[in-house]
């Protein structure tokens, strides 16, 4: 019989899209010739009542409930069994909002995480997350992570559930996860404070999301000077009327989160005294392997002890003293070199920076070029030789030598020639009385231990007379070229 039977209801899907329906079909094995009967309620607590009675099998619905259905044949009026029920879920378009105080948080940050409904209205709903994170968030509104990890970084989305409506997914969002804290940056507008004047520090955190800013004097952990200044914690800037050590950090949320402290900024006061770069020796062109000191004395008077600073642009840094002694220069000891002082009684006293001084370092030694005057002399007659250094400097001592030749004369060897056997400051030298064509060269040199130059080219003084043709002929036949064009 009919009432031994019972129905099966189904339903093409069990969540209704928002503008549209779902199609519920009531079947019965074993029976034709059914009406069928659909049942339905709004509520758990509610009991299934009846809301359409036909012979059509199927049933369009666009509303969330409980649904069940039953066959029966009035004229006998003998009704099945009532099918089990099928819960139909409806969406509605109610706007789903997630949102969190930043999207780049640090790892050890306190952060709560927002699922919103707006235009829904209301209370009882419960919330579903979904995320790619490996940390599922509980079936509330808030997701409250009290000190967050790299394993929270993910994708998050939510909707929420009420009785039979179900709301849409909210837009993702994207948390990312730093696990490094960051680190403040500070700046100041001077780092010297002018007469009676102030100096503006800027604090920021790079990304700049919801950090207030904190600055402290001498002490990191000291009070901070802007505590109760509430524009400066936001704005990120604060002016200062004292010399000393300032640093910044910024902190955010509650319990706050505090970055890195920035590296420190020095605001110091200028004095009257001043700096000036001095050498020693006081050449500014020097040469590969000279040795040279670079000093920085403090003019003005007083009994204050310094210490040093200096600024150049080389890669070889001098050390914060009085001098810097280079012992062998090269090419990497060229720059420009400025110095001031430090009051060691007052950290925060200072000299202005002294002007710079340029120093030039040469990798190849010179050679020096030899002159002589006359070129062409008659026997007896005095020569003037002139020794001229590239780059000229001062500090060159001259010597000066004569061409022999040997007893094969093929070559020659050099002979100092009288009173140049430790030089000469003159870069001239006088040979009286040539009686014949001869061969001259110089060098030159300086410093301590003393550098050489390379040593000049031969030059030939020529004598009239006798002479001519046979020291001619030796100096060709030791396979030496003359210039004849100078025998005039």
């Amino acid at each position: 019989t009919v009432s031994e039977l019972k129905a099966t209801l189904t339903a093409d899907r069990t969540v209704i899209p928002a503008g549209d329906s779902v199609t519920l079909t009531c079947s019965v094995n074993g029976s034709a010739g059914l009406q069928y009967e659909f049942l339905r309620s709004f509520s758990n607590t509610h009991q299934l009542q009846p809301f359409k009675a036909g012979e059509s099998d199927t049933e369009n619905i666009s509303q969330g409930g409980v649904y069940s259905c039953r066959g029966w044949r009035p004229e006998r009026n003998s009704v099945t069994a009532q099918s089990d029920s099928v819960t139909i879920q409806e969406t509605v378009s109610i706007r789903v909002i997630l949102l969190t105080y930043w999207s780049v948080i640090y790892s050890g940050e306190k952060i709560i995480v927002r699922c919103e409904i707006q235009g829904g209205g209301g209370t009882g709903w419960t919330y579903e997350w979904e995320t790619t994170s490996i940390n599922n968030p509980p079936s509330h509104s808030e997701y409250t992570i009290s000190s967050v990890t790299v394993s929270h970084s993910g994708d998050y989305s939510c909707r929420g559930r009420r009785d039979y409506s179900l709301t849409e997914w909210s837009r993702v969002l994207r948390l990312t996860v730093s696990p490094n804290k960051p680190q403040a940056s500070l700046t100041a507008d001077s780092t010297v404070l002018p007469a009676g004047g102030r100096v503006t520090l800027t604090c920021s955190v790079n990304p700049s999301s919801g950090w207030k800013y904190y600055w402290y004097r001498e002490k990191k952990l000291s009070e901070p000077l802007n505590r109760h200044d509430a524009v400066s914690q936001t704005t990120g800037t604060t002016s200062v009327s004292q010399e000393g050590l300032y640093w910044c950090r910024g902190g955010r949320g509650d319990p706050v989160y505090y970055t890195h402290f920035s590296q420190a900024v020095r605001i110091d006061t200028i004095v009257s005294n001043t700096a000036v770069v001095t050498l020693q020796p006081n050449w500014t062109e020097i040469y590969r392997g000279e040795t040279i000191t670079v000093s920085c004395e403090i003019q003005g008077g007083g009994d204050t002890e310094w210490t040093y600073e200096w600024e150049t642009n080389i890669s070889l840094k001098p050390s914060n003293q009085h001098e810097y002694r280079i012992s062998s220069a090269s090419s990497s000891h060229s720059g420009d070199y400025r110095c001031r002082g430090r009051m060691k009684s007052a950290q925060h006293n200072t000299t202005e920076w002294s002007d710079s001084v340029k120093l030039t370092v040469y990798d190849n030694k010179p050679r020096p070029v030899l002159t002589g005057s006359p070129s062409w002399l008659s026997p007896g007659a005095s020569v003037t030789l002139k020794c001229e250094v590239e780059h000229p400097s001062a500090g060159w001592r001259f010597y000066w030598y004569k061409a022999v030749p040997d007893g094969s004369q093929r070559s020659y060897s050099y002979e100092l020639l009288p009173g140049s056997s430790i030089g000469t400051e003159q870069d001239s030298y006088i040979v009286h009385g040539q009686t014949h064509t001869a061969g001259y060269v110089c060098k030159a040199g300086r410093g301590d231990p003393v550098i050489y130059t390379e040593t000049s080219r031969t030059k030939f003084v020529w004598s009239g007379g006798e002479f001519v043709v046979s020291m001619f002929s030796h100096y060709l036949n030791s396979s030496m070229c003359f210039c004849l064009s100078n025998i005039s």
